[in-house]
């Protein structure tokens, strides 16, 4: 059974937002046992602040840029063994400086979405990113070198 190019593309995108949206339900705050009583501030605990080019994000960026370029060979390796691209026309992968511009423009994209994550103080998103791009673009690579070469015949 063949599926649906955006089916994977759709799993990951619940994957991504099922966390934020139990992240931002919240129970609502109980009675105070003695209205008179003065209420007490919860302890905040401050986030560990971090800079955006520490070392852990230079290696997550990293992996991002070697799994688009990892991406990329197989896709070229996919092209010359005569399997069309699913998500992409074959007229763009097989212009290699448009391919390649877009495999580089999704690593921009990947570390822009991480500095907004950063800024805002989500860093746990911010690391989970980098992590999950390069997660799914050495899986598609991985599957593109898996796929089996048609033979005429």
């Amino acid at each position: 059974m063949r599926r649906q190019p955006g089916t994977c593309l759709v799993a990951l995108a619940l994957c991504l937002t099922a966390p934020l949206a139990r992240a931002q339900q919240t129970a609502p705050p109980a009675a105070p046992d003695n209205p008179v009583a003065p209420r007490q501030q919860p302890a905040t605990h401050p986030l560990p602040v971090h800079r955006f080019w520490d070392r852990e994000n230079d290696l997550l960026f990293a992996a991002v840029g070697a799994g688009r370029a990892f991406d990329y060979a197989s896709t070229m390796n996919l092209r010359r063994r005569g399997i069309d691209e699913v998500f992409l026309t074959n007229s763009i992968v097989d212009n290699h400086p448009l391919f390649g511009g877009i495999e580089a423009a999704a690593t921009a994209a990947s570390i822009g979405v991480s500095y907004l994550f950063h800024a805002t103080r989500h860093h746990r998103l911010e690391r989970w990113t980098s992590a999950v791009h390069f997660g799914v673009a050495t899986g598609g690579a991985i599957r593109n070198y898996a796929l089996k070469t048609p033979h005429p015949g």
